[in-house]
């Protein structure tokens, strides 16, 4: 779905950089959700199958994800590979940070879900009423971008914990959780699609809703079977999905290669 909407004329009084983000189109969503599912499964393979536990494991990948972010901000128009590894880290560390929270000190899945939910609620206020959009195609400021990737985190924190909440908290399961969720962002798109919905509101709310159902998917395919899950593995499923990912983005690369050689030559 696209989120093309009117443009503020004000632009903050920051530097002015090229769009930053990917069109959202097939693949784009195609990559999320196995992003999201990579999320799940790698967090999981670090901490329990190489046993690193949580804190040593949420280091390591808070430390790759700023690292990307640096890089990522200091490039001056959408890089594909940059931008989805940062994608994939940030799902890792908002993986990390709800299970820090749930696992290590005991706070209640419904009560993570609700915090997140909040913070990512305030996060869209302010970002609305400093820039007066929240179309990711008007990110063309550092600023924005700033907000940009602070949402991306909260949905991706806030949907590890709605995942968890429904499969787990709910006693659902994998499966059904997948089904719930699977549901609720087929009726986002025919609420935009059919009646319209504004497509900002409906862009974010299928993008928080995909972080649930990749947590759930890749649950599902990893976990034991004793456990609900199809007993594939977290390392099987994560080499799986980072090998398709990788081969989404190659093609995404040499599409943008090839766009910005034919303008070149069209200038």
């Amino acid at each position: 779905m696209s989120t093309t909407s009117t443009i503020s004329t004000t632009v903050s009084p920051v530097r002015n950089i090229l769009t930053k983000v990917p069109e959202v189109t097939l693949i784009f969503w195609v990559i999320k959700v196995l992003a999201t599912t990579v999320g799940e499964t790698a967090a999981d393979f670090l901490n329990v199958d190489l046993d690193l536990g949580l804190t040593i494991t949420s280091i390591i990948m808070a430390a790759l994800l700023v690292a990307a972010l640096i890089v990522q901000f200091r490039l001056q128009k959408y890089t594909p590979a940059v931008y989805w590894l940062a994608v994939v880290l940030i799902s890792v560390v908002g993986t990390l940070i709800t299970d820090n929270l749930t696992d290590s000190l005991g706070v209640p899945l419904w009560v993570t879900t609700v915090v997140f939910a909040i913070a990512l609620a305030a996060t869209f206020t302010v970002w609305a009423i400093s820039e007066k959009t929240l179309s990711i195609h008007s990110i063309f400021t550092t600023r924005r971008e700033s907000f940009y990737w602070l949402a991306v985190l909260f949905t991706f924190a806030l949907g590890t914990a709605a995942g968890d909440l429904v499969a787990e908290g709910l006693n659902l399961g994998f499966f059904v959780a997948l089904l719930v969720f699977a549901a609720a962002i087929a009726l986002v798109a025919v609420a935009y699609f059919v009646f319209h919905l504004n497509a900002v509101l409906a862009f974010w709310i299928a993008y928080i809703l995909t972080r649930p159902l990749g947590a759930s998917t890749g649950d599902l395919l990893s976990q034991p079977v004793a456990d609900g899950g199809l007993g594939l593995g977290t390392t099987g499923t994560s080499v799986l999905f980072l090998t398709v990912i990788l081969i989404l983005v190659v093609v995404l690369t040499r599409r943008a290669r090839t766009t910005n050689a034919q303008l070149t030559a069209t200038a």
